[in-house]
């Protein structure tokens, strides 16, 4: 696994494009950099999996990511500590303890993004 930085992160705070990883699911600069950069597109797979799930009643989404010993445990909210589903991975290289994403429905595509972009 190559080196990740995260403090890279921090420069994104909008998006100028968006990135096409399924018929319902873009990514935005920040995603796109954060699966890149820390080899984790599978973590945008299992998001777009559980929001197809979850579905478009309520737009937006808050997904917890917690790795510890080499586990990671993703944990899908409404924003208000209400959770809509988890799921346990039981191996992962990802380089951080932990980060949060959200996923907006923008009537059309769920966006996956870096909360400093909402």
């Amino acid at each position: 696994m190559k080196e990740f930085d995260a403090i890279q992160l921090k420069q994104f705070i909008g998006t100028t494009r968006y990135y096409r990883i399924s018929r319902r699911h873009l990514l935005t600069d920040g995603t796109k950099y954060l699966a890149e950069e820390a080899e984790c597109f599978w973590m945008m797979d299992a998001i777009a999996s559980h929001l197809c799930e979850i579905g478009t009643a309520d737009w937006f989404v808050l997904v917890r990511v917690s790795v510890a010993q080499g586990r990671a445990v993703m944990i899908y909210e409404d924003g208000n500590d209400n959770e809509h589903a988890r799921q346990e991975i039981p191996y992962t290289d990802f380089p951080l303890a932990g980060i949060t994403l959200y996923a907006c429905w923008d009537g059309e595509h769920w966006v996956i993004m870096l909360p400093s972009e909402y």
